[in-house]
């Protein structure tokens, strides 16, 4: 049906891209059935209203589980409109820091002349305020318990105003900007039948969205938003007033402009968090125990289906909207990958070390997060950062050559983490 992604193209694209398509093709909008409640909302890009229409729809009929599985959808998306909004308010660099992206694409992507002057706690709010939205769509989510609910969407037709300037945009239309060889005609037509397994899905990837917010949240971000964040935004509120006096094209890292060079080197030497919250990084293992839970629990339902109707995932003995084999191999491939990281997240299975020449020692990576520390990821790299969380025990399998060979014969080598996107 859509020629782009046809043979697995989709799996194999620059992770931007497949961003892009995850954010616009995972929920969305117009049905070829019976049009759901959300779907009207999704095409006219009026997120804000059909979550307030939904809303008030579900006091009068709470056993309508589909206009809740919409409803929790919109307010996915909603996370990413409050998020571009707020961006876009503090002067997201994104003209003036990326001047040679195409004219077509930065049109999407507008810069605000007259921004705000970002600090590092408008900063954190902004990512407490999408913690808080993917969270808000979750439990949404959580509360369905119908079946075989189902939601029908034409999912490149789903417009979404990402910096809310009162034009949104849908994956169609962006697609034809970047002059992506899809034709309209099969975007117009693509219909994905989101079901009970996919409620788990987009359940796992709030999840998993949370768990990053929490973990930003946990450290001290104050240095090196100081120091870089006029990197990045227009107008920063910063000691260092100076810093945003000069040119900041990122361009010019190509002709050698020493001082922004001198800003990249700053930024990576701040790479260096202290801990804020403690309770935080508590808090983002949670998400990430819930994530594999979802995960699980998708499958569940995915192999439970008898039916054959525009899956957005299959199960070995159904046809996928994306035209990608889902085989049996590669089901419970990806099973055991996800159980495998279930035993490192739960400690009972060390993450291999690097250093030394002990082949039983490894890093307990739930303690990371239950006995957390300052984050500094060169000091991970080297391996010092390392030395409060080793012990010796059973090493994951994924370090086995066994398991790394099933994995690439299984998914088409690199191929893997496009599966790894689409699966969750």
């Amino acid at each position: 049906m859509l020629q782009a992604f046809h043979g697995g193209t989709f799996l194999m694209l620059p992770a931007a891209c497949r961003t892009v398509a995850f954010v616009v093709l995972s929920v969305a909008a117009h049905a070829a059935f019976a049009e759901p409640l959300a779907e009207r909302f999704m095409l006219d890009g009026k997120l804000a209203e059909g979550e307030t229409a939904l809303a008030t729809h579900l006091k009068t009929s709470p056993d309508d589980d589909e206009a809740r599985f919409g409803l929790g959808a919109i307010q996915f998306l909603l996370a990413f409109e409050h998020l571009g909004t707020s961006l876009h308010a503090y002067g997201l660099r994104t003209e003036r820091a990326f001047p040679g992206i195409p004219q077509e694409v930065r049109e999407l992507v507008p810069q605000n002349d007259s921004p705000q002057e970002l600090s590092n706690e408008d900063a954190r709010r902004i990512v407490q305020t999408f913690l808080d939205d993917v969270v808000k769509a979750e439990a949404t989510l959580a509360t369905i318990t119908t079946e075989n609910v189902k939601l029908p969407l034409h999912v490149a037709l789903v417009r979404i105003d990402f910096f809310r300037q009162g034009t949104p945009v849908n994956a169609a239309f962006i697609l034809d900007r970047m002059q992506a060889d899809v034709p309209a005609d099969a975007l117009n037509a693509l219909v994905v039948a989101f079901d009970r397994g996919d409620v788990c899905w987009l359940r796992g990837y709030c999840h998993f969205l949370a768990a990053g917010c929490e973990l930003i949240l946990a450290v001290d971000t104050r240095e090196i938003f100081e120091c870089t964040a006029h990197l990045f935004f227009e107008k920063v509120k910063s000691p260092h007033r100076f810093l945003q006096e000069e040119a900041r094209n990122l361009s010019g890292l190509m002709g050698w402009d020493v001082r922004l060079i001198s800003d990249v080197i700053a930024f990576i030497h701040l790479l260096r968090f202290p801990l804020h919250d403690a309770q935080r990084m508590q808090a983002s293992l949670e998400h990430l125990e819930a994530m594999i839970d979802q995960s699980e629990t998708m499958w569940v339902h995915y192999r439970a289906e008898t039916d054959n109707d525009n899956e957005w995932i299959p199960n070995p003995k159904q046809d996928g909207v994306m035209q990608v084999d889902v085989t049996e191999d590669r089901m419970q491939a990806w099973l055991d990958t996800v159980a495998e990281f279930k035993q490192v997240v739960k400690g009972t299975k060390l993450l291999p070390f690097w250093r030394g020449a002990n082949p039983a020692r490894g890093v307990n990576l739930r303690r990371v997060f239950t006995e957390p520390q300052t984050i500094d990821p060169i000091l991970w790299i080297q391996g010092t950062a390392a030395t409060p969380y080793l012990e010796e025990g059973p090493i994951t399998e994924f370090a086995a050559p066994e398991m790394l060979r099933r994995l690439s014969n299984t998914f088409g080598g690199t191929n893997f983490f496009g599966f790894a996107f689409w699966f969750n």
